[in-house]
């Protein structure tokens, strides 16, 4: 069996060689790529850079305003581009948007699962419900768009499925728990997924983001003492070597993409994380427990929501680099 190990362990890499020096770069120009909560954030940033791949757009949201200013934004710049209003938690919604993307351009090369929802407090303000509404947007939300594309891609030869988790999905992070055990669930799907498509030529990647500026903070749901939360949430998402650029992510979602990664961590704090967590457990989950004593306690609106846009305070209100984020991704 000793001498079975190196002989299995060189014949992987050997197959592992011949398939990197075999791949094909995948060239996204011209390629239809469908968006979830393409209207603002990420999804938004992901788009223009998309688009400057010479891509086709399909984007999807729950917010007509936010849609109407992206689809405007596209058109101006000339790139193709549709937008759909839609709820990724109803698999209705999901088979109706991916059939009229298919129907629109002709085929559909790429879907990224980027729609999700965060709910910050400590556990004794989060209900049941709270962590049904993280399942049912941020794994099957994902799930039921993969379902509709999955028979699309096989018929036509192939595609590409990115699946944005979190590096909540790695760690969980105290104060962000159903949002945590949804991304959890993503990456054990998104990865499963891989590894049965592949031979059906689709590939599906894996994107677990470290905190990014994207502004998005304000659309967020914030319990307890919820002028608190935001205002810790808030400032860590723009403090610079913290949180990455959003424009950063995007690219290494695209090259992720592009690649055919299986799975990526962004930024270095990202990948800091993710190495602690796999390799000393104890000793983060330690670290975590330390950081929840020093977050806020229950209190406040106990288990109502606020939208963060209801909690700011003096301090975050000045946040110079969350107003140029909230501005140029649409956030507002």
């Amino acid at each position: 069996m000793t001498r079975l190990l190196p002989t299995l362990a060189l014949g992987a890499a050997a197959l592992v060689l011949a398939k990197k020096l075999t791949e094909k770069p995948y060239d996204l120009a011209g390629k239809v790529v469908l968006i979830t909560g393409g209207s603002r954030g990420l999804g938004l940033v992901l788009a223009r850079q998309l688009a400057d791949e010479g891509a086709k757009l399909a984007l999807c949201a729950r917010s007509v305003e936010e849609l109407r200013a992206a689809q405007a934004e596209f058109d101006a710049k000339n790139v193709p581009c549709v937008t759909y209003v839609a709820d990724v938690a109803s698999e209705a919604d999901a088979r109706r948007v991916v059939h009229d993307t298919a129907v629109h351009y002709g085929r559909l090369d790429v879907l990224i699962n980027n729609a999700g929802i965060i709910t910050v407090g400590p556990i004794e303000t989060m209900t049941l419900k709270d962590y049904h509404d993280a399942m049912n947007v941020n794994y099957f939300g994902a799930l039921h768009f993969m379902l509709a594309v999955r028979d699309v891609m096989k018929a036509q030869g192939g595609g590409r499925i990115v699946n944005i988790a979190s590096i909540g999905g790695k760690v969980a992070v105290p104060h962000l728990v159903p949002y945590s055990a949804s991304k959890f669930a993503l990456s054990g799907l998104s990865k499963g997924w891989r590894s049965e498509l592949a031979k059906d030529g689709v590939v599906v990647t894996t994107v677990h983001p470290g905190l990014i500026s994207t502004g998005s903070p304000r659309n967020a749901d914030f319990k307890g003492q919820h002028e608190l939360e935001y205002a810790w949430f808030a400032v860590a998402d723009n403090l610079p070597g913290l949180a990455q650029k959003v424009e950063d992510c995007a690219r290494e979602t695209i090259a992720a993409l592009k690649a055919g990664r299986a799975e990526i961590v962004t930024s270095i704090p990202g990948k800091v994380l993710a190495f602690l967590g796999a390799v000393l457990p104890g000793v983060m989950a330690d670290a975590n427990a330390l950081q929840n004593v020093l977050l806020p306690k229950p209190g406040g609106v106990g288990t109502q929501k606020r939208k963060g846009s209801e909690s700011e305070t003096a301090l975050t209100q000045k946040l110079p680099r969350k107003q140029e984020a909230e501005l140029a991704n649409n956030e507002l």
